[in-house]
């Protein structure tokens, strides 16, 4: 094992989105983590990649364990399928493995292509109002929401993500997650019921170890909800996955719910 951890950010945010008790906590268990800014966000607000070219790009990172939250998992998902070499371990928060319908799949492009183009028109303050008053964000309290970071990106660059990198570009792997022979932890939001029922599904098509834990009054994005339970359990995926290292293990540990 490397020793590394990766922690893609999703959608909006940046690497410093990641809460600091999550980080400290990984660090504590002896690991290195990296909190890269990916195409379009913070430092890498003038990179533009489609999830194919973000996947090589966190290849290069080398060997480690990567941590994707929702379009952060869905660029680790890619990195899985087609940089293996480079994924030690998985831990994927409110991800999705894609539309496998395709008109449902040109219907949702169709739809970010729209709100990119809002993202340009209205500015970024003015989308983070649209974007966290989604449903999806209801238990997100005010205050865990990172806002500041969210503002200090650029709307061209969040246009070109949403367009590049949204579900609706996404080719599905759902075909493909049982080539995939890495340990995987799906970490979601007991009220986050879409991509509950989401992670079971591919804990059941994924190919290595796997584990699908839920954690209890957390929504999507369950990290910033609730950072000290959800570092608990990574840590601790962490250790068994160390533990764990060399031996054929393909027991598949179905949803637990916390305390």
């Amino acid at each position: 094992m490397s020793g590394r951890v990766v922690a893609i950010h999703g959608f909006t945010q940046t690497g410093r989105s990641w809460p600091p008790q999550l980080v400290e906590r990984i660090r504590a268990g002896g690991y290195e983590v990296l909190t890269p800014d990916q195409a379009g966000h913070g430092t890498a607000r003038n990179v533009r990649a489609n999830l194919l070219e973000g996947a090589a790009a966190l290849a290069e990172l080398g060997p480690a364990t990567y941590v994707g939250y929702s379009m952060g998992g869905r660029l680790a998902l890619h990195l899985a399928v087609h940089h293996p070499a480079a994924v030690e371990g998985l831990v994927l928060i409110g991800a999705t493995a894609g539309i496998e319908d395709d008109r449902e799949r040109a219907e949702r492009k169709l739809a970010d292509d729209k709100l990119a183009a809002t993202i340009q028109r209205d500015g970024v303050d003015a989308f983070l109002v649209r974007w966290l008053a989604d449903p999806m964000f209801a238990s997100l309290p005010a205050e865990a929401s990172g806002i500041e970071y969210r503002r200090e990106n650029p709307p061209e660059g969040l246009a070109a993500s949403l367009r590049l990198m949204g579900t609706g570009t996404q080719q599905p792997l759902w075909s493909r997650l049982g080539q995939v022979q890495v340990p995987v932890q799906l970490l979601v939001g007991e009220l986050d019921q879409k991509f509950t029922a989401l992670a079971l599904r591919m804990a059941d098509e994924w190919g290595g170890p796997t584990r699908v834990e839920v954690v209890r009054n957390a929504g999507h994005a369950v990290h910033l909800e609730q950072p000290v339970e959800v570092a608990s359990r990574i840590a601790q995926f962490l250790r068994d996955t160390r533990r764990d290292a060399g031996h054929d293990d393909t027991t598949s540990a179905r949803a637990s719910t916390a305390p």
